[in-house]
């Protein structure tokens, strides 16, 4: 899966209801996202485990739409193939993706290049660096996460300089989302999280807004 890296520009803000030019533009990368993951699906995750799985797309722009404000600069952690971060680009926000595996960094930068967006990825850990995790009992495992070269600086940001967050852990990772956030986060920044079993919940400074 090789796609050329590459940015285009950031088109302004404009109303995604049905029908509309962004909202067509949103279709096409979700689109395209679903069947880049049938692929990856076919030629990598059958043949051994790798953590990306696809977000609900859906419920996550909902989301994000609800939450955009101008200037507002948006991370995704974990960025995979970039969907989410573009949306989140093509809805106005100033967008960046970590990802820790460097072959899917290139496929989101394809992918964004394709679809005229500017959202920006770096590859490496999106755990800062010297972040350590130690649960309530005492767990230090971080499960799928990973640990590996911090990728702040290739974006020439910290974890405290974006003001919305967003992140898909599976099942038991998300308290260290959590706690990375209290740890390394900006005050009143938002945290979204998407999980299977409660859909899409977004938090500020610890406490759900929703």
């Amino acid at each position: 899966m090789g796609f050329e890296a590459g940015a285009g520009s950031v088109a302004p803000p404009a109303p995604a209801g049905p029908g509309t030019p962004l909202r067509l533009r949103l279709d096409a990368v979700i689109g395209e996202g679903r069947e880049i993951f049938r692929r990856f699906d076919a030629e990598v995750r059958r043949e051994s485990f790798h953590p990306f799985v696809p977000a609900d797309y859906e419920r996550v722009l909902t989301a994000l739409a609800a939450l955009h404000r101008p200037g507002l600069r948006f991370l995704e952690l974990g960025s995979a193939t970039g969907v989410i971060a573009i949306m989140a680009d093509l809805l106005g926000f100033d967008a960046c993706g970590i990802e820790l595996d460097e072959s899917l960094v290139e496929v989101s930068r394809g992918l964004a290049r394709r679809h005229n967006s500017g959202a920006r990825f770096a590859a490496g850990s999106f755990l800062p660096d010297g972040y350590r995790f130690s649960g309530v009992d005492g767990d230090a495992r971080i499960g799928t996460l990973g640990y590996g070269t911090p990728a702040y600086a290739a974006l020439g940001h910290t974890l405290a300089d974006f003001d919305v967050v967003y992140g898909y852990p599976w099942d038991g990772e998300g308290p260290i989302l959590h706690d990375l956030m209290r740890r390394h986060g900006a005050p009143g920044a938002r945290l979204v999280v998407l999980s299977g079993s409660d859909g899409v919940r977004v938090f500020r400074d610890g406490a759900p807004e929703s």
